[in-house]
């Protein structure tokens, strides 16, 4: 299998759209630094606030690149799911 393929031909180097959810709140302010994605905050009563981020990412390289800005955040990623490759 060639480096660049993975299951249902997906590639590495194709934009797709992501759905990120991270336990905590955001900003909308931080859209810009986090590739463009949507910011949806859930709050329930008692809980943490869960941040949804939603939106094309060009690759795999900008997906990362939106995961490490968390990481630097202090953000805990509870998911990131691919819900459509482009």
């Amino acid at each position: 299998m060639d480096r660049s393929e993975h299951l249902n031909g997906f590639t590495f180097e194709q934009p797709g759209v992501y759905r990120i959810r991270v336990l905590g709140e955001l900003d909308q302010e931080w859209s810009g630094r986090l590739g463009g994605m949507s910011i949806t905050v859930q709050k329930k009563e008692g809980r943490t606030p869960i941040t949804f981020l939603d939106g094309p990412l060009r690759d795999q390289a900008e997906l990362m690149g939106t995961l490490s800005s968390l990481y630097e955040f202090h953000m805990a990623i509870l998911s990131v799911e691919c819900l459509s490759k482009d």
